[in-house]
């Protein structure tokens, strides 16, 4: 009680687990998503195979719940319930049946009007409980279905369908429903209600025939068909006559197929009456209907009631009916048209019916039909007869000559659907035993036909609708037809053995070969289990059939194609080996071997994979092992002659006619017969069709198989046939239409030498040797010119060119072969090569279209392994006419396949083992090398193909060379680097196939290269197999990929290639960087890159090859990727070899060229080159003597300067490395060493010329008129000297000297000095921070050797003084050491120039002076008492500008000195001297103090009259000078006032007192007019002068009133010249000098003079004005100026 409390919970919480998920899935039944609708059915249905009660009490609850859920959703939940219902039918206990059925009764009428899905979905409900649960269904049904009152739609129909899905539960209710219905017929009006009606009359027709036809396993065993006769006679009356004239299609077709059925019911005499009415109008429906399938159906039955009854009436109506049925049974029926086919069967069924019961009537209308020339009819008609064959086999079994007659016409109907219809109709006549009669044969020969229709014709074919037909084909029916026949159909046998056979050997059965031989197989197999005797052939009685030779030929000929035809091979292997007692009596065991073997090797292959070749020489083995065993020379001569008779039969089948010809000459060298061998090789040559190539071919190797048994035989009839008349030509008029055609001829000939060629490839060896030159080419080469009129003439015909040149080939191949070809003397060799190399060059070069090149290729391959050997000229030539021929024909366009690829493969693999059997006779370094260079023009070819080619040759040669190369001993392989050079830009190819044979020949070379030092062949190193990686990359198309691999190969090269081939690959891939390719091009620059940077170490000796081929290279080329190249080479040298490279360099002529230039520039792209180049050059500019002096001639002057070469070419390299931008940071590294060297280079050339060699090359104009002219020594180095200020930064200073001319002063011996002088102003202005290092080189070259670097250095220093920057940069004090230093130096220029440098402090430090006041008039002191006279000159302008401001008491004790050592400049006869010496006394005046006055008084006195003189001095400078220092000073009154002397005459001292009355101090000088000192002098004071014969002061006379009477005879007139007068050196009235006199009077005015002026030695004469405008007084007055001081 326990358990089952328990079970009873279990079931009620899975009964509410199933009900609540059951509500789950109805609610969400009605989403609005179909897919989820449909899934949710799915989950209902999945539920109810579980627990479908509760599953349907579940939906049958919630239908009633909801009421108002839309009817789809209905509809749906309806659909789950049929579904659950009709899978568990028998599982439902009544209660949930009932529930079932009354939801399912309630929705389906629940709405009067027609809802099809939702009640059709309600109706099946009833129909799925009904199948199980009748009384149920029926009941609520039935209650439905009342009496009186039309039901609802759905209910007659659900009752139909009960009918059919229930017949024993269903018929014994149709009683009373039958009853029920009669009555609503009539009252029917509506087409949907009569339909139904009409439907459920079918169902319950049907219903009722299928319960009377199976009593005995109904429930009531008692009904009868009686019992319904009455009922559906009334239904019929009301369906026929009133019904079946409606308008409405669907009804007509409703009420046929209720009457089809319903005829069956119908009392028998009703039926008889009712036929003549009820056949037309049954028929006259395939005219109101497309569908007719219902109508035959209903007919079919109709009839089928009829015959059963015995209908005597039906006779009346045959011809109708059979016109009916047969227009319906020729209508085409599509095969996706169901209804259409279902026709046909049904109209097949009323033939049926017909035959039975008319088969004569059936047979009179048909047959003639056959006749008709329709397609439709007859293939209709075929179908008939085919049907009534097989399904009225009794009726026709006497008609059977009749039928086989009737077939005449359309076994030559050629439509392929009459063909496929008369293939079935035999087929169903062998079942049936037609074919046994007469005429049977030709019903098989017509199986036989359409077998042997080709398939790919047959596969072509399309039907009138576009149907196709190839799987059902004509072919493939008879061939399946022609099977089934010979292994099914016992009765066949006798008919087909050895029937069959006459179809073996035509030709027109050759495509039925394979069904024949596989049906023949089986009957003889079937013979052979009757025993041996059945087996055998009785060729007696059967004249027909074909002999065993004829046999044997066609089946071994057709195996040679064995997958032809569906596997013809294996099919007439196999027909060949049940027939091998008919063939020879001793064959069996052999064959039973051989063929096993044979078949078992089609087995293990495919037609793709099996070779043609191999299979063939299999077959001619066994037909070999054949003749051994039979070994009847008659057997095997008739067998000859049947296959020589068979030759014509396969001109459409080349493949088995060549076979064919192979088992020819396999067969005639078997016999032992000459006469036989020889004749039938007449035959073939007469016969054969030598217009054909394949033909021709196949002739020929005929003949070369028999030639292995009978050479002498063969060599003989093919002579005699040479010497015929066939082969003449016509040289008479008379004649011209008799012989032969040229090309026919022609033809023939190259049959003949076709065959010769296969003669020698096949000879025996033994024999050939000794007859190929006499009898083999001597013919061949006779077949191929004749000559006419006794005038050798070669034909033109390419074909019999290709035949000479391929039998060639042949016979040098088979001379090679000879085991005594080593020994073989071939003097025909060099001509046969000449001949071959001569067809080869007649070749179009740019197309492929002839073998020719191939066979003349391989022939002269084999000609090169034979003595003699060739000449080199023969040899060469041979290899240029190969290889233009060949790479240079043009690849096949992209998308177009001319056939052509395979040619030229061929041809290609034959030029490789031309140029391999070349190499092979020189395996060495030099042979490769030979080879290669051959191939050097077509590698680097413009042209993408041309270079993969030769590539590709090259990497065949040296795998070759690797393969077999044997060292036996350890040498170098001398040209490694320069074969590595030319492969290895070649990987960056633009063509993938060329990059990856570059590699391929790379790693070839290395493995050489390993074999040579001693490893052995089988040795793999790992960095050489790295290649093999780096090749497969090279398929990338991206540069920089390839640059990478590029960069990759060459680091594996580097690591294997020996040192001393280093520089020849590098040199050879120098050539590398002007290729055409500029992919090619970056690859050499790449490699060469690497390898520079990776073994550069050794390159020391070889770095001035590399550089002049680096220019070479840059002159060849503009191309900047080369130019890079170029440049990063010199770069990485330089890294290695910097002072190798640097003197390399040097070596270039001068002036650069712009390869030079840009190699030389390409060093400041490196910084951490050119800072150590720069040096470099600086030290190579340095260490030679700038210039070298000599004589052009012992009887020329003073020496010339000419400039040592290595300085010039240093500096001119310093300009170019400096010109380039990157070089900024080097330069400002040594900016003070560069600018010193630089200008101290600029002083040493200046007037300097250029060596010898480049005077000449100028004169001979080597270089550019422009470089010419500026190109010499001193502007190169100014040149340098711009590009060194431009990098360092002070562009500042290359502009400012630009703009005052100073660069062109510099290059100026003249103005050299002021040059520097301008460039140290620049200097200091915008390169004062460098100033400090510069100052520092330039002291270092104080003590140069050279006058003119110590002035330059000097000048620059002295310069610096007169700037600002002296004292900003605290570089005072060492200038000032440095040049005091100076003043000992044996140049004057530099100790003027020092001296300059001393006074220029003044400028730039005036407060400094004081300072360094006893030092720098030391200085002073010290060059006024210098020799040279311009050196005091400076010394005088530096005293000038210092003693205003130094120390007085520095003065005082240097005063005396100073004025009498300047006195004697005073009458200097140079205006510069008088005029600094004027001024410095000037000064000294200006200086001197109480304590001095005593002390100058006296060299005051004696100077003022030669001042007073020098007023009237030529020169305008020095007048003015005299005017501003002599008048004035401190005593002097009125000093500064007077406009023309603005000083006065400061050199009077205040002392000199002047008269009593005279102008006081504050009077002024009047000034000086222009015309003379005269009105300058009035109001002079009057001084005690005296001339030395004048009285003494209180004589006669005042003196006061002679002093301007004097003057003015001295100074204003023209006094004569007197002895004791004071002397004027140089003055002339009129003359005047142009500029100012000073301290930079002599620089201005040019260099001075290097004399010294001699100093005066004390007064001199007065000079004499030969041209003053005023006379004077007559008389010479002689005074001696004195001063007489004045006492108080």
């Amino acid at each position: 009680m326990h358990v089952g409390r328990l079970e009873a919970e279990a079931t009620a919480m899975t009964e509410s687990y199933v009900q609540r998920l059951s509500a789950i899935l109805l609610d969400a039944i009605s989403d609005k998503d179909p897919l989820v609708q449909e899934q949710v059915s799915g989950a209902l249905c999945a539920l109810g195979e579980s627990q479908p009660e509760e599953a349907l009490r579940a939906c049958e609850q919630y239908m009633r719940q909801q009421e108002k859920l839309a009817r789809p959703h209905r509809t749906a939940i309806l659909r789950a319930m049929e579904k659950v219902v009709s899978s568990h039918t028998g599982e439902l206990d009544k209660a949930a049946a009932r529930a079932a059925v009354l939801l399912a009764s309630r929705e389906m009428t629940k709405a009067k009007e027609l809802v099809c899905d939702w009640q059709q979905a309600a109706s099946s409900v009833l129909v799925a409980v009904g199948k199980q649960h009748i009384g149920l269904v029926m009941e609520e049904v039935l209650s439905k279905f009342q009496p009186g009152a039309l039901p609802h739609h759905f209910v007659v129909q659900t009752l139909a369908d009960l009918a059919v899905a229930n017949v024993f539960g269903t018929v014994p209710f149709l009683t009373s429903i039958l009853s029920t219905m009669l009555p609503m017929l009539g009252a029917a009006k509506h087409d949907t209600t009569r339909v139904v009606l009409c439907y459920a009359l079918q169902h319950f027709s049907e219903s009722i025939l299928e319960y009377l036809a199976n009593l005995d396993q109904a429930p009531d065993p008692t009904v009868r068909k009686d019992t319904f006769a009455a009922d559906i006679s009334g239904a019929y009356d009301v369906l026929f006559h009133h019904w079946l004239q409606s308008r409405e299609a669907k009804l007509r077709l409703a009420v046929v197929e209720a009457l089809g059925p319903m005829s069956h019911l119908l009392p028998g005499e009703k039926l008889e009456e009712q036929l003549p009415r009820l056949l037309p109008g049954v028929l006259a429906l395939y005219k109101k209907h497309a569908e007719t399938f219902h109508v035959s159906k209903s007919l079919s039955q109709i009839l089928d009631a009829a015959v059963s009854m015995g209908s005597r009436t039906l006779e009346v109506q045959l011809d109708s009916l059979l016109a009916a049925l047969h227009s319906q049974i020729c209508v085409p029926v599509e095969s996706s048209s169901p209804l259409g086919t279902s026709n046909q069967k049904a109209v097949l069924r009323c033939f049926t019916v017909l035959a039975c019961c008319s088969p004569d009537h059936l047979l009179a209308f048909l047959l003639p039909k056959l006749d008709a020339s329709g397609e439709r009819t007859r293939v209709g008609t075929l179908q008939a007869v085919r049907h009534i064959i097989n399904s009225a086999a009794a009726q026709m079994g006497v008609k059977k000559a009749f039928i086989l007659s009737s077939m005449r016409l359309p076994l030559l109907d050629p439509n392929s659907k009459v063909k496929r219809a008369v293939v079935q109709v035999i087929s169903a006549m062998a079942h049936h035993g037609y074919l046994e009669q007469p005429g049977g044969e030709a019903m098989i020969e017509y199986i036989v036909q359409q077998c042997a229709l080709p398939p790919e014709t047959e596969s072509q074919q399309l039907g009138p609708d576009g149907e196709d037909l190839v799987a059902d084909s004509v072919r493939a029916v008879s061939v399946s037809t022609l099977y089934l026949v010979s292994t099914t159909v016992d009765r066949m046998s006798d008919v087909l053995w050895p029937y069959l056979l006459e179809f073996l050997t035509p030709v027109c059965f050759t495509g039925a070969l394979t069904p024949l031989c596989r049906s023949l197989v089986h009957l003889a197999q079937k013979r052979q289990e009757a025993g041996a005797g059945a087996l055998l052939i009785q060729y007696d009685s059967n004249a027909a059939l074909p002999s065993p030779f004829a046999i044997t030929t066609r089946l071994l000929t057709v195996a040679s194609s064995p997958y032809v035809g569906g596997g013809r091979g294996v099919a007439s292997l196999r027909l060949l080996s049940v027939l091998h007692q008919n063939i020879h009596p001793l064959l069996g065991q052999q064959w039973a071997a051989a063929i096993a073997l044979l078949l078992k090797c089609l087995d293990e292959y495919t037609e793709e994979t099996l070779s043609q070749r191999e299979w063939e020489e299999k077959l001619l083995t066994f037909l070999r092992d054949t003749l051994v065993v039979v070994s009847d020379d008659t057997w095997i001569c008739r067998l000859s002659l049947e296959m020589c008779k068979q030759l014509p039969c396969y001109n459409r089948m080349p493949q088995e006619k060549s076979f064919l010809y192979k088992c020819i000459g396999t067969t005639l060298g078997a016999t032992s017969s000459k006469e036989v061998v020889r004749g039938q090789l007449r035959e073939l040559l007469e016969a054969a069709s030598s217009q054909e190539e394949a033909e021709r071919e196949d002739l020929a190797c005929c003949f070369g198989i028999c030639a292995i048994s009978h050479l002498d035989d063969t060599l003989a009839q093919l002579e005699d046939f040479v010497k015929s008349n066939v082969l003449r030509k016509s040289i008479g008029i008379f004649n011209i239409f008799k012989d032969r055609s040229e090309s026919e001829t022609d033809k023939v000939k190259s049959a003949l030498i076709l065959c010769y060629g296969h003669v020698a490839a096949r000879a025996p060896p033994e024999l050939l040797l000794a007859r190929v030159e006499s009898d083999i080419l001597r013919n061949m080469f006779q077949c191929f010119s004749t000559k006419v009129l006794g005038v050798k003439v070669e034909t033109k015909d390419p074909a019999l060119k290709l035949c000479l040149v391929q039998s060639l080939h042949m016979a040098t191949q088979a001379i090679c072969n000879s085991p005594q070809a080593g020994s073989f003397h071939f003097s025909q060799k060099a001509e046969l090569v000449a001949h071959l190399v001569e067809f080869i060059k007649a070749e179009p070069p740019d197309s492929l279209r002839t073998p020719i090149r191939k066979k003349a290729m391989l022939a002269c391959t084999h000609l090169v392994s034979l003595g003699p050997p060739l000449e080199e000229q023969a040899r060469v030539d041979m290899i240029r006419g190969c290889l233009h021929s060949v790479m240079a024909v043009l690849p096949e366009p992209e998308g177009q396949d001319g056939g052509q690829e395979c040619l030229y493969l061929d041809t290609m693999r034959a030029l490789e083992d031309l140029l391999t059997s070349l190499l092979q006779r020189n395996m060495t370094p030099q042979g490769l090398q030979t080879m290669v260079e051959h191939l050097r023009p077509w590698i680097k070819s413009p042209q993408g193909h041309e270079r993969a080619r030769a590539l590709g040759l090259s990497a065949c040669l040296l795998q070759h060379l690797r393969e077999h190369l044997y060292i036996s001993a350890l040498v170098p392989f001398h040209n490694l680097g320069l074969l590595i050079g030319l492969f290895s830009p070649r990987c960056a190819d633009l063509w993938p196939a060329s990059r990856q044979e570059a590699v391929s020949c790379i790693y070839s070379l290395m493995y050489l290269q390993l074999g040579y030092e001693g490893f052995s062949r089988n040795y793999r190193d790992p960095v050489v197999e790295q290649l093999l990686v780096l090749k497969d990359s090279l398929v990338h198309p991206d540069p920089a990929v390839l640059s990478h691999t590029c960069h990759s190969i060459a680091q594996v090269i580097g690591k294997r290639l020996p040192p001393d081939q280093l520089i020849s690959l590098l040199l050879t891939t120098f050539e590398g960087l002007g290729d055409a390719d500029q992919s090619c091009s970056r690859a050499s620059a790449v490699m060469i890159h690497c390898l520079l940077k990776e073994r550069g170490g050794v390159l020391l000796e070889k770095v001035p090859e590399i550089v002049s081929v680096l220019r070479s290279k840059l002159q060849e080329t503009q191309e900047e990727q080369v130019l890079q190249a170029a440049q990063h080479s010199v770069c990485l040298l330089a890294s290695q070899h910097r002072a190798a490279l640097v003197s390399s360099l040097l070596g270039s002529p001068l002036p650069f060229d712009s390869q030079s230039c840009a190699l030389w520039r390409a060093l400041a792209t490196e910084p951490s080159l050119t800072t150590p180049v720069l040096g470099l050059l600086l030290e190579r500019m340095s260490r030679d003597a700038p210039f070298q002096e000599s004589r052009a001639s012992l009887l020329s002057g003073s020496p010339s300067r000419v400039a040592t070469l290595l300085p010039l070419v240093a500096t001119c390299a310093l300009c170019e490395v400096m010109s380039a931008p990157a070089s900024g940071p080097a330069v400002l590294e040594l900016y003070p060493q560069l600018f010193t060297a630089l200008l101290l280079r600029i002083s040493c050339t200046l007037g300097v010329r250029l060596p010898q060699n480049l005077q000449a090359k100028e004169r001979g104009g080597a270089s550019p008129a422009p470089v010419s002219r500026s190109f010499e020594p001193c502007s190169s180095a100014v040149a340098a000297l711009q590009a060194m200020l431009t990098r360092g930064g002070s562009e500042g200073v290359v502009q400012h000297m630009g703009l005052e001319g100073g660069w062109e002063l510099l290059r100026t011996s003249a103005g050299h000095e002021e040059g520097v002088t301008l460039l140290a102003r620049a200097m200091a202005k915008f390169a004062g921070p460098r100033l400090p290092l510069v100052m520092k080189a330039l002291m270092c070259i104080q003590s140069s050797t050279y006058e003119i670097q110590r002035t330059t250095s000097t000048a620059f220093l002295a310069e610096l003084l007169s700037s600002n920057v002296a004292s900003d940069l605290m570089l005072l004090e060492p200038l000032l050491d440095s040049l005091e230093a100076r003043q000992d130096d044996t140049c004057p220029s530099v100790r003027r120039l020092a001296l300059r440098g001393l006074a220029n402090v003044t400028s730039s430090c005036p407060g400094k002076v004081q300072t360094h006041g006893t030092q720098l008039l030391t200085a002073m002191l010290g060059g006024l008492d210098d020799p040279h006279g311009l050196v005091a000159l400076e010394a005088m302008a530096g005293l000038s500008r210092l003693l205003g401001l130094v120390e007085p008491r520095d003065v005082r004790p240097v005063l005396l000195h100073v004025a009498i050592r300047i006195r004697p400049f005073f009458d200097s006869e140079k205006a510069e001297f008088r005029s600094a010496s004027i001024r410095l006394f000037g000064h000294l005046n200006e200086v001197c103090q109480a304590d001095c006055e005593d002390v100058f008084r006296e060299q005051v006195v004696s100077g003022l009259v030669p001042l007073l003189l020098h007023l009237q001095d030529p020169q305008v400078p020095v007048a003015a000078v005299s005017c501003q220092q002599g008048m004035g000073g401190p005593g002097w009154v009125g000093a500064g006032d007077s406009g023309g002397c603005p000083t006065g005459l400061r050199v009077c001292p205040a002392h000199v007192r002047p008269q009593p009355g005279v102008r006081g101090a504050g009077g002024g000088l009047p000034e000086a007019p222009a015309g003379g000192l005269e009105p300058a002098l009035q109001g002079l004071p009057e001084h005690h002068l005296q001339a030395p014969d004048a009285p003494l002061p209180g004589a006669a006379g005042t003196p006061g009133e002679h002093l301007p009477v004097l003057l003015q005879e001295q100074l204003g007139g023209c006094p004569r010249r007197s002895p004791h007068a004071h002397r004027v050196p140089g003055a002339a009235c009129g003359a005047h000098a142009g500029a100012a006199g000073g301290p930079g009077a002599a620089r201005r005015s040019g260099s001075p003079s290097p004399s010294t002026p001699a100093p005066a030695q004390g007064p001199g004469p007065l000079s004499t004005h030969e041209s003053c405008r005023d006379p004077g007084p007559p008389g010479e007055v002689r005074l001696r100026l004195l001063a007489v001081p004045l006492l108080e």
